[in-house]
């Protein structure tokens, strides 16, 4: 089998999540106030008093942008600069973090609560500032520029709609505190509804609106005024499932027709994978991986991540051979052996796992004439999946459960007590420190 291509880059940064308390009129500036800040009084109850507002950056909005994914050679829209971040002057919750946002892309910042992707998000909008470092746009530094002033839509979990307002009026917002022409501003609107497909709806309210319909009225106000960049806080958390797996394929969609810069959080693997152009893992504050969807999921960079997207099996034990070409050998505790692919250079002797995904590991019901990389377990449980089935396996005692995928359609399905032979494929065993 073809071991899948590996990855870009890892980049390691710090930062960890925090939820600022928003103020509303801030928000909605974010997505397309007056220049004047009397129009709105934003206000940043959160701002560290050490940072100071000494420069205002208006930002020009470029041409209509191409839906095709730029190269990684392309002058990013937005960069972080050796950007830290620090709420009590003692502990950094960002330290050094350098990322390159693409123009045109969907990148999502995915993590744990409390990873930093969160606060990352806030500083980009303006609602955080940084305690030291830049935040450029299109090369210009935009760190001291309010909110209201950098023209990016948001989306938030909760919608913020304006609830004496229909949903004409809540979409217009944006186009209103900009005094646009009324004529035009109609216009804008009926495209805005009809790109979230809730065309005829202008005339209702939010209270007499489902929660998928909300959170494309949101949508829509974010998208009205044509940003060339859109931040949404996990927009989507509040939908039930399957709610939550149509509009992911929404947004996928209408980013492709829009080619407008997407940045999406979200804690959920699942939204990460189906509609990012790229995704970067945090944890404790720090990047562990920012890379292509697809190469996340089959070359995960560390542990963590190999963990965190995904699950899969991790068997413990200690590097007894490694060569230079990257291949290793993984003696376990029991003394059995696994071959693999030494994915942080670990030497001899050092604590390591073994991991591998689930429809990666091949399950064999009697023992294979090559026995090697293969190890003897018992199913200890199955459990249904509906289009699969997964087989918990015993594989040694102090060991987490291995995890194989099997197919509904497969000839022989065992039952929980059975012994079966569990083969871990060479190129995609993945040993990390």
């Amino acid at each position: 089998m073809r071991r899948p291509a590996r990855g870009d880059a890892c980049e390691a940064r710090a930062a960890r999540s925090y939820r600022p308390r928003r103020d509303t009129r801030a928000i909605f500036g974010l997505s397309g106030a007056s220049a004047s800040p009397k129009a709105l009084h934003v206000r940043f109850s959160t701002r560290p008093p050490a940072v100071a507002v000494t420069q205002e950056v208006f930002v020009r909005m470029p041409a209509a942008m191409s839906p095709a994914l730029p190269t990684a050679a392309a002058q990013p829209l937005v960069r972080f600069a050796g950007v830290q971040k620090t709420y009590d002057g003692v502990q950094l919750v960002v330290r050094q973090l350098d990322l390159d946002i693409r123009r045109g892309e969907f990148l999502t910042l995915l993590g744990p609560s409390g990873s930093g992707k969160t606060t990352t998000l806030m500083m980009l909008a303006g609602f955080e500032s940084p305690t030291a470092g830049e935040i450029l746009l299109d090369g210009r530094p935009i760190t001291r520029t309010p909110p209201h002033k950098r023209d990016f839509g948001m989306v938030f979990q909760n919608y913020a709609l304006f609830p004496h307002m229909s949903v004409g009026q809540n979409v217009a917002y944006p186009l209103t505190v900009r005094k646009v022409p009324a004529a035009q501003r109609e216009a804008q609107v009926a495209r805005a509804l009809a790109m979230v497909r809730l065309e005829g709806m202008a005339e209702r309210f939010p209270s007499q609106l489902s929660g998928g319909q909300q959170q494309r009225v949101a949508l829509a106000r974010a998208l009205v005024f044509e940003p060339q960049l859109v931040l949404m806080d996990e927009p989507l958390g509040a939908l039930d499932k399957q709610l939550r797996e149509h509009m992911q394929i929404e947004l996928k969609e209408l980013h492709r027709q829009l080619g407008v810069t997407f940045v999406f959080v979200t804690h959920d693997q699942g939204e990460a994978l189906t509609m990012s152009d790229r995704v970067a893992v945090f944890n404790n504050g720090v990047i562990q991986q920012i890379d292509r969807a697809d190469c996340m999921y089959e070359t995960p960079a560390n542990r963590f991540v190999a963990g965190f997207i995904g699950d899969g099996t991790m068997l413990k034990g200690t590097l007894a051979e490694a060569s230079g070409d990257g291949r290793c050998v993984v003696a376990l505790p029991d003394g059995r052996r696994l071959a693999g692919v030494d994915v942080n250079g670990a030497a001899v002797g050092a604590e390591v796992v073994a991991g591998i995904r689930p429809e990666r590991l091949v399950v064999h019901a009697a023992a294979p004439a090559d026995a090697s990389n293969v190890l003897p377990a018992q199913v200890r449980s199955i459990v249904y999946f509906g289009d699969h089935l997964r087989l918990m396996c015993h594989v040694a005692d102090g060991q987490e459960p291995a995890v194989a995928k099997l197919a509904l359609s497969s000839a022989a399905i065992p039952r929980p007590g059975d012994g079966v032979w569990l083969e871990f494929p060479r190129d995609l065993t993945r040993v990390y420190l």
